[in-house]
C-alpha cells in the first residue's frame, strides 16, 4: 500500500495540492499543464510568457512608486562653498547631501539607489547608477571621465574624486532632480546643468520613441552647440546605454 508521501512524489499536481508549491505560482502552473499533458515547447511558452507579464507588472510598479517620489518635491542644499581656484565662490551640494536628501523619499515609495564601477581603467573611470524597486524593475544611468587629477591629488586621490563625482551626477540624473538655485539658463564653461538635464530626461524615457525625440531635441542640440565634448559624450553614453535596455526589454 503506497503512503501520502509516495502519492505525492509520484505525481506533480498532487505536490501543488499538498501545498509546497503555490498552484498559482509559474511551478505549479507548469505543474498543472504537465498533468494535461502540455508538451515541453508550450510548457516553454507559458514560462516566458509568464516572465514578460512578470516584467511588466514590475515597470508598472516601479513608474508608479517613481512618479509619487517625484511627486515630493525633494530639495538638494547646496551645502559646500567653493573658497579657491575659478569656481570660488560658488557653492554645489556634495554626494552626501545628495544621498540623505533623496534617500528617505525614494525609501518611502519602495525604491534604493546603489552604485558600481562599471569601467575602472588608467584614463578613465565609469560609474552606472541603478534605481531599483521593491517589486523587480530598475533603471540605469552611466557617465565616465578621466581621474579628477586637479590640485595636490595622489593617483588614489584623484580617481576617488572621480568616482565621487561621477557617482553624485548619476544619482542627479537618474532621479531627475536639481540643487536649489541651479542655473538652467546658458552653458557656462564650468557649469554641467544642461548636461544634467539631457541625461536626467533620457534616464526617464520609457520607449525609443521618446529617446529618439530626446535626441532630435532642443536641449541636445542646445549641448552640442555648446562644443563640450566631454559633456555631449557623457550625454551620447547615457543615450545610447538606455536605447539597448530598452531594445533588450530590461
Amino acid at each position: 500500500m503506497s503512503t501520502n508521501t509516495e502519492i505525492i512524489e509520484a505525481n506533480p499536481a498532487a505536490i501543488a495540492a499538498a501545498g509546497q508549491v503555490p498552484a498559482n505560482s509559474p511551478m505549479g502552473m507548469m505543474m498543472a499543464a504537465i498533468q494535461q499533458g502540455a508538451s515541453l515547447e508550450q510548457i516553454s511558452q507559458m514560462m516566458d510568457l509568464q516572465e514578460r507579464w512578470q516584467k511588466a507588472e514590475a515597470k508598472k510598479a516601479y513608474d508608479a512608486a517613481f512618479a509619487a517620489f517625484k511627486a515630493e518635491s525633494v530639495k538638494v542644499i547646496r551645502s559646500k562653498d567653493v573658497k579657491d581656484g575659478p569656481l570660488r565662490g560658488k557653492s554645489y551640494a556634495e554626494l552626501h547631501d545628495w544621498v540623505n536628501a533623496v534617500t528617505p523619499a525614494l525609501s518611502r515609495h519602495g525604491l534604493s539607489s546603489s552604485w558600481k564601477l562599471t569601467k575602472d581603467e588608467k584614463d578613465w573611470i565609469e560609474v552606472t547608477c541603478y534605481l531599483r524597486h521593491i517589486g523587480g524593475h530598475e533603471e540605469s544611468v552611466s557617465m565616465g571621465g578621466p581621474p579628477d587629477t586637479g590640485g595636490a591629488k595622489n593617483a588614489i586621490q584623484a580617481r576617488a574624486s572621480a568616482k565621487s563625482y561621477l557617482e553624485r551626477y548619476t544619482l542627479k540624473a537618474i532621479t531627475g532632480l536639481s540643487e536649489q538655485d541651479d542655473d538652467t539658463d546658458g552653458v557656462a564653461p564650468d557649469d554641467t546643468s544642461l548636461r544634467d538635464k539631457c541625461i536626467s530626461e533620457v534616464a526617464q524615457a520609457s520607449s525609443v520613441e521618446e529617446l529618439q525625440k530626446i535626441w532630435d531635441g532642443e536641449n541636445a542640440a542646445k549641448l552640442f552647440a555648446a562644443n563640450k565634448l566631454d559633456q555631449y559624450g557623457a550625454f551620447v553614453r547615457a543615450w545610447k546605454s538606455k536605447k539597448k535596455m530598452i531594445e533588450q526589454g530590461e
